[in-house]
């Protein structure tokens, strides 16, 4: 049962690492924030997902 916490915990840490290289190189392109703004929007909505999950999960492991 604690895979799935490490792993959610694992994935609210390591989406921030992507975004923090993701979101600056999107908003360099070319087109910038007009084409990249999905992009970040989708990151963040992961981001915040992943939190969340990491919530509820905790609620359910065991001390």
């Amino acid at each position: 049962m604690t895979i799935a916490p490490q792993s959610a915990v694992f994935a609210s840490i390591a989406i921030p690492f992507i975004l923090v290289i993701g979101v600056p190189v999107v908003l360099a392109s070319p087109d910038g924030w007009s084409s990249g703004k999905n992009v970040v929007f989708s990151g963040a909505s992961l981001w915040i997902g992943s939190v969340l999950c990491v919530g509820i999960l905790n609620s359910f492991v065991s001390r």
